[in-house]
């Protein structure tokens, strides 16, 4: 599952660079933001996010993005046999973004980038910070239904360094282009 995620997101990228390469002249740069929740499926533990967005689109088929997120949702877990909470408290990314345009207002898209992630677990007595780094990728689609106003909603998949994990992240929100 995880070669098949990789090479459909490499297929997308390398669909979106060969139209830009081919179409050098577009070289119009465009700003957008979006504001949405995730879903983290984190190896034991679904947390969710508030997660925002800001990105800069140079002509139809290249961009990179910055994200952030903040907790807002919590997990029973269990450690020990000991009952307790998982709490995402924050994430960041920046990612390099590859654009499809299918229609005049919707488009598909790849991103690849790197993470940093932060959470909490806590139990009677006792509470501890986990957090790591994390190479990320993904696919997704947004679409325009008036002006700069859109949704969105994309798939991402974070492998952590030094053998942290994996975490599957299902995103969905609202985007303005400006």
């Amino acid at each position: 599952m995880k070669s098949l995620i990789t090479t459909a997101a490499a297929a997308a990228l390398v669909a979106a660079f060969v139209p830009a390469m081919a179409n050098a002249q577009d070289t119009s740069v465009t700003g957008y933001g979006s504001l949405g929740y995730s879903h983290h499926d984190m190896e034991g533990a679904d947390v969710g996010a508030i997660q925002g967005r800001l990105g800069a689109r140079f002509g139809q088929y290249l961009g990179v993005e910055g994200e952030l997120g903040f907790g807002v949702k919590k997990d029973d877990v269990s450690i020990a046999g000991v009952d307790g909470k998982a709490k995402l408290k924050h994430q960041a990314a920046i990612y390099g973004v590859g654009f499809l345009p299918v229609a005049p207002n919707a488009d598909l898209y790849a991103r690849i980038g790197y993470g940093t992630t932060e959470g909490k677990v806590t139990v009677p007595g006792a509470s501890a910070s986990v957090d790591g780094d994390s190479w990320n990728y993904g696919v997704g689609g947004q679409y325009f239904f008036e002006g700069g106003n859109g949704v969105r909603a994309d798939y991402t998949r974070h492998d952590f360094t030094d053998g942290g994990g994996e975490a599957n992240v299902w995103s969905v929100g609202y985007v303005r282009k400006f």
